[in-house]
């Protein structure tokens, strides 16, 4: 008990300002707030939709007691609609006036309590429960667009399991562990922190962070990121980034950066609201006080001025208006986020939609980067009589140590195949050509050298260097990558092969299909291995022996004349990602370089998911242009008539709320 008891007082205690900073800083609803109790937080979740809903069903019961003797108990009960539906929008009116700031809000408020001396206090009531209704409507559409950020945020761990100096365990906040520190991973959990493991075999689910819902095995000397979670074995991490250094913390920035950054028409709207609600008020002022005149009418009753001033003042709130383009914006970058794709805000999806040529970085985005050894082929009539697993062994001797890709080309297959290499002695390397040495095999030593044939080429008779020569060709023009290996007096080619992406083949189907955009590929590969890609995959515009200042001057060039969608590394291409229209970069998640790069980044590398981005873009413009016709349409409808005394009050409130709802669940389509 001593010793628990002592254990415990040693751990550290967690800032609560951390705390604090955890929470607040997830902009989450305050239902959600890990301060409150369990009965505290199901009363607090959802509690302005909660009060609305009380408030209809209070106003329902006024209106059917309206048409009964107890008329007065129906105006007591309105004074509770006013309460919970009137007093928290009177409350965030009077904190903006003071604040000089004229909005949306301030205007609906105003025409509520208005109505009130004008005989429309049941009017006035409906307003204020609609309004509240669609206010409570927009926060849950608000919430559910941002819902790939709040899953991230839950997902993220404010405690790890350290170990102390007698090597038990106890948590710890994240906040004040530091790299190099060893975190316990139970079944079950979420990684805190990025960390490379130590101890343990396991398998994590990376969904969150890649989209890939396949579990990955990870054993000692793995990186594992912060957001996977450990499925069933127990690991131990040593940290290599700290809490505000994370991959999860990068991608939950990256995401609020994105939701954060508003396109040019929103921004435009944002600034236009404030004047256009000065404006409104000003109008309705106008109308009460010269409609009397146009249409001999009194100032106040039901056919009064100042009730149709009213009515014009609902109507021509721009709700609906304001809340069209947000809520498109917002819904489309959460399905992006939740399939692994991070855009740095909507400004770039209307870059997208706007992109009429997507071009591609051939090694690295439409092919792996990585050669495969394609066919080796014997040039003599040869000697040595080996076949060819023997020859691979002697390649895999001699280039078992080097790093270019053949060399990890012929590694990759000798591992494969299980193979050993035969011991070397005299091992040279002759720079710029290749490697040479003596080996033993089968008993006999062997002179042997592997590289370019240029360095053999002045020991061999002219007519076999050009009949060497024409085969070489013939490769080449097959988009082959060629090495050339000697034993002894005998020549044999290893062809190599940069291998497509899967998948590729299919997502430049989809988007030539489609005859949206023109596809090209921009590499500094030379002409014959650039022909030989693009053709395979059907590419029907490439430029090749393109060095980087090239490629950036291509990418400068087809910007400025039709929208170019970039796609590359994220590193190697960084320039161009930067200049091009919008840079799309293949960004595994841990890479920091990926991330800052370019304006759209693939967790995964998942290049399948291109076709469906950039339809998802044009989509989402669809979407805005038709939440703004009904927006505009709502307001049309409702103004004119309202000043000509055609509709009611109540009529005018149920058009502009229904024109606020529509566009909300019009923008959710996006969702799917």
């Amino acid at each position: 008990m001593m010793g628990t008891m002592n254990l415990t007082r040693s751990q550290p205690a967690s800032s609560p300002t951390a705390l604090f900073h955890e929470f607040f800083s997830m902009n989450l609803d305050e239902g959600s707030s890990p301060f409150l109790t369990p009965s505290a937080r199901l009363w607090s979740s959802k509690l302005t939709l909660k009060t609305s809903f009380l408030a209809a069903i209070i106003l329902s019961a006024a209106f059917a007691l309206s048409w009964t003797p107890y008329i007065a108990f129906s105006y007591f009960l309105l004074l509770f609609v006013y309460f919970f539906a009137g007093i928290p929008s009177l409350i965030e009116a009077v904190e903006d006036l003071l604040d000089f700031d004229v909005n949306i809000d301030v205007l609906m408020t105003f025409a509520a309590f208005s109505s009130v001396f004008i005989g429309g206090s049941f009017e006035g009531a409906l307003l204020l429960v609609l309004f509240s209704l669609s206010g409570s409507m927009e926060d849950f559409v608000v919430e559910k667009a941002k819902g790939s950020l709040n899953t991230l945020h839950k997902l993220a761990p404010t405690r790890a399991t350290v170990f102390d100096k007698k090597g038990h365990p106890y948590e710890r906040s994240i906040q004040d562990i530091v790299i190099g520190t060893p975190i316990l991973i139970r079944a079950g959990e979420v990684v805190p922190l990025d960390g490379l493991v130590i101890e343990g075999t396991s398998s994590v689910n990376l969904v969150h962070l890649t989209g890939e819902n396949l579990p990955v095995r990870k054993s000692p000397g793995d990186q594992v990121p912060a957001g996977a979670q450990n499925l069933e074995g127990t690991l131990t991490l040593s940290v290599t980034h700290t809490s505000a250094d994370s991959t999860l913390r990068k991608i939950i920035q990256l995401v609020t950066q994105a939701q954060e950054s508003r396109p040019r028409l929103q921004r435009w709207f944002d600034r236009f609201s404030r004047a256009y609600a000065l404006i409104i008020i000003s109008l309705s002022l106008f109308f009460s006080l010269i409609l009397p005149f146009v249409f001999n009418i009194a100032y106040l009753g039901f056919e009064g001025s100042v009730y149709r001033s009213l009515a014009f003042l609902i109507a021509a709130s721009p709700c609906a208006l304001i809340l069209a383009l947000p809520i498109a914006y917002l819904s489309a970058l959460s399905v992006c986020a939740k399939k692994g794709i991070l855009l740095k805000g909507g400004v770039i999806l209307d870059a997208l939609a706007q992109c009429s040529m997507i071009a591609f970085d051939k090694t690295g985005t439409l092919t792996t980067g990585q050669l495969a050894t394609d066919e080796v082929i014997p040039l003599h009539d040869n000697t040595t009589l080996l076949n060819a697993t023997e020859l691979l062994s002697i390649a895999f001797a001699l280039e078992k140590n080097a790093v270019h890709p053949i060399a990890h080309a012929i590694n990759r297959l000798a591992k494969e195949k299980n193979l050993t290499a035969p011991p070397l002695t005299e091992f040279a390397l002759i720079p710029g050509y290749g490697v040479t040495a003596l080996v033993l095999f089968k008993g006999k030593q062997y002179p042997v050298y592997m590289g370019s044939f240029d360095y053999i080429k002045n020991e061999t008779s002219p007519s076999k260097a050009a009949e060497i020569e024409k085969i070489f060709n013939q490769l080449r023009e097959q988009g082959k990558i060629i090495a050339v290996l000697r034993i002894e007096k005998d020549l044999f080619v290893f062809a190599f092969q940069d291998t497509i992406r899967r998948g590729m083949k299919e997502t430049i189907q989809r988007l030539k299909s489609a005859k949206l955009w023109k596809l090209l590929m921009l590499t500094g590969d030379h002409e014959v291995n650039a022909k030989a890609i693009a053709d395979s995959l059907g590419i029907d515009h490439f430029f090749a022996n393109l060095r980087p200042e090239d490629k950036l001057d291509h990418v400068t060039r087809l910007s400025k004349t039709n929208g170019l969608a970039m796609v590359g590394d994220g590193i190697n291409d960084a320039p161009a990602l930067s200049r091009a229209s919008v840079g799309i970069c293949m960004g595994k998640v841990g890479s920091g370089m990926a991330i800052a790069a370019a304006d759209v980044v693939l967790l995964h590398d998942d290049l399948d998911q291109l076709d469906w981005l950039m339809v998802k873009a044009r989509q989402t413009q669809k979407i805005v242009k038709e939440n703004l016709a009904i927006a505009l349409l709502a307001i049309a409808c409702a103004t004119i008539p309202a000043l000509a005394g055609w509709i009611p009050l109540w009529v005018a409130v149920v058009l502009h709320e229904g024109g606020t709802v529509l566009v909300g669940l019009n923008a959710l389509r996006l969702l799917r």
